[in-house]
């Protein structure tokens, strides 16, 4: 089985930017819902704060689409790569 580098990065790139989305929403509402988890992707993505509000959020949901689209690039090609399919 081969899988298709493209239909890969875009999954996990909408996945991981819908996360990100739902997870800096929910923290606007409720702001001590995951705050860990928002201290690590304000350390990961520059400008990325929950405190700049809907801009923050919205900036650290394109950042996590760009950063899971090539984790699921790189992950579709290695794993052809070593498949050897």
């Amino acid at each position: 089985m081969k899988f298709s580098i493209k239909a890969l990065a875009l999954t996990t790139g909408s996945l991981w930017a819908l996360s990100v989305l739902l997870l800096g929403l929910i923290n606007l509402m409720w702001p001590s819902y995951g705050t860990s988890a928002i201290g690590l992707l304000q350390s990961l993505y520059p400008g990325y704060a929950h405190t700049s509000g809907f801009v923050g959020v919205i900036v650290g949901t394109l950042y996590a689409g760009i950063d899971g689209a090539i984790a699921g690039a790189v992950f579709a090609w290695l794993y052809n790569r070593v498949a050897k399919v």
